[in-house]
């Protein structure tokens, strides 16, 4: 488990490069498994768009590793895509078009930087590919913009770049290797989400003036007609921009062949500023305006988990609905609202960037079946053991006053209270997350003192090592249940609010779930003192018994106090 812990805390990146190759699935295999080859990095999606002739490939992984597989991904692309033979519908200039980086984890886009740079000077000198840093890494300021950059595509690169005006920012100012491989822009930004919107056209324009509705930048202002009209210009004589409704969101309009219908392909670069569902719900007044229906919506690449519970939670609250279900169940209700199953089949758990990332084997316990769980207690290894069923127990009872709060919230007549019971149901959720990862943590801390004993002592210093190793791995294993009793006794909470208010009919489940939550205080307290029993530094046992005498004292007090309650109601 501190090996765990200790991950958590490494800096991890995105890289997300397109690459001009959408049809030719060899091609794309063979450029995306460089990847793989790259130790520490994880390849987390491949996703090839046949109309646009482009693919989005996404890996995550440390700095170091991340741009060496960039850098090998570059390198193959330049050699298996002839960018003079390219067509597609996406704007592009290069066999690897972009690639940015982008934080997840413990790094800032500024530290991000010297390493976009790095991966550009690399590409230059060892490869001859030509480019632009762009975004955060850009050099120049002109340069932020990727459409800026990338302005003329492929057909203006022989003339570009021997412009002075756009040199390149790494290789050779010349259309050598360019002519093959264009040129490359590598960046460094925030997240970005990649969201196209389907239409019931065909039309391209009436796409297209849907997206200039909604886009930041809007449209070009015109005298009279507002298509053909000539363009007013400023003092200075630049075009005059009517701007778009949504801040944050780049957009255009184009037909997909392969589906036979027009979108909407917008980039969501802030989606703390235009959320997927506000992008969906706007385009959908937008389009009804001018007579066409929003079919669903398309998600192109990973998308964060916050943006898909936040959307899950957003069409969940428009129907005065609880928001205290499931994880698994708001993401439904996302994928439903915004009709990301309209196109093709849509697989959390390959969208989802959390959960491409996510190790299984580090959560082994809950992840198995209830008949599983038991087989395994009962088998012959020793965990997982008291402290693990300990957080179980507690997860069922705070799981019964959550569903106790969402039945509550649907009772018929009380829709005037639906939100209150909502609030409680959130905060039951986040009590049984808690507790369910809890159940894993007893166990790896079980195992951490088990590894710690077996450490070699053949010396004064190795015996002097391993004493420290095994009080530190049991400081550790006294400090999980004593969160374990913390944990299930804040819970109660949710079950004493249920036993005042809640829907009367269950009223036993709010009396199991107590009882549950006492049960996980009481047992993880036989853990903490057990385990504070093998502790030699005196203060810091004191102070853990002391903790864990007042949590259970307030724990039989609590239940006490729930389960009159809910006598007085049977």
């Amino acid at each position: 488990m501190r090996q765990n812990l200790h991950a958590m805390q490494k800096q991890i990146i995105e890289c997300v490069p397109n690459i001009s190759e959408g049809r030719d699935e060899a091609k794309i295999k063979a450029i995306a498994s460089v990847v793989e080859t790259v130790e520490g990095v994880k390849l987390l999606d491949i996703d090839p768009g046949k109309a646009t002739n482009r693919t989005v490939i996404t890996f995550v992984g440390e700095p170091k590793p991340v741009i060496e597989a960039a850098f090998r991904l570059i390198k193959k692309a330049s050699e298996l895509i002839d960018m003079s033979k390219h067509s597609g519908e996406h704007p592009r200039f290069g066999a690897t078009d972009v690639c940015p980086l982008i934080p997840i984890s413990n790094i800032s886009m500024d530290e991000i930087i010297p390493y976009a740079h790095e991966l550009g000077n690399r590409v230059g000198n060892e490869l001859g590919i030509p480019g632009y840093f762009y975004e955060s890494a850009a050099t120049q300021p002109k340069r932020k913009n990727l459409a800026t950059v990338r302005a003329g595509e492929y057909e203006k690169l022989n003339e570009k770049l021997v412009n002075p005006d756009w040199k390149p920012d790494f290789g050779p100012g010349e259309f050598v290797k360019a002519k093959t491989s264009g040129v490359t822009a590598i960046g460094v930004r925030d997240f970005l989400v990649a969201y196209n919107i389907n239409l019931n056209t065909t039309s391209t324009r009436r796409a297209n003036a849907i997206a200039f509705d909604m886009r930041e930048a809007g449209r070009v202002k015109r005298k009279g007609d507002p298509i053909t009209g000539e363009i007013e210009n400023d003092k200075d004589g630049n075009p005059i921009r009517i701007p778009g409704k949504l801040k944050a969101v780049k957009g255009i309009g184009w037909y997909i062949e392969e589906y036979g219908i027009a979108q909407i392909s917008y980039n969501l670069t802030d989606i703390k500023i235009t959320s997927i569902h506000k992008a969906f719900d706007e385009t959908l007044i937008a389009a009804q305006e001018r007579g066409i229906r929003v079919t669903g919506s398309e998600l192109v690449g990973l998308v964060p988990l916050k943006a898909m519970l936040d959307a899950g939670k957003y069409f969940l609250n428009k129907q005065n609905r609880s928001l205290g279900v499931s994880e698994d169940e708001i993401i439904k209700i996302a994928v439903k609202s915004l009709g990301l199953d309209d196109l093709k089949p849509f697989n959390p758990k390959e969208k989802i960037i959390e959960y491409m990332m996510e190790d299984s084997s580090s959560s082994p316990l809950i992840n198995l079946t209830l008949t599983n769980f038991a087989k395994e207690t009962a088998g012959e290894s020793p965990a997982p053991g008291g402290g693990s069923i300990a957080a179980y127990v507690g997860t069922l009872g705070v799981a019964l006053g959550t569903m106790v709060a969402n039945l509550s919230s649907h009772k018929r007549g009380w829709d005037d209270k639906w939100e209150y019971f909502s609030d409680w149901a959130e905060k039951g959720q986040v009590y049984k997350n808690q507790l369910l990862k809890l159940v894993d943590e007893d166990t790896n801390s079980f195992n951490a003192i088990m590894d710690s004993f077996r450490l070699p002592k053949d010396n004064e210093a190795q015996i002097i090592a391993r004493k420290e190793a095994i009080q530190k791995a049991t400081k550790y294993a006294t400090e999980i249940p004593l969160k374990v009793m913390q944990t299930a006794f804040d819970s109660m909470e949710v079950m004493a609010e249920m036993a005042n208010y809640g829907m009367k009919s269950s009223i036993t489940d709010v009396g199991v779930g107590a009882l549950c939550a006492r049960t996980a205080v009481e047992g993880a307290y036989l853990n903490v003192r057990v385990n504070a029993n093998s502790i030699t530094d005196q203060n810091f046992k004191t102070d853990i018994l002391a903790k864990a005498e007042d949590i259970s004292k307030k724990a039989l007090a609590k239940e006490k106090e729930i389960i009159t309650v809910v006598n007085s109601k049977l």
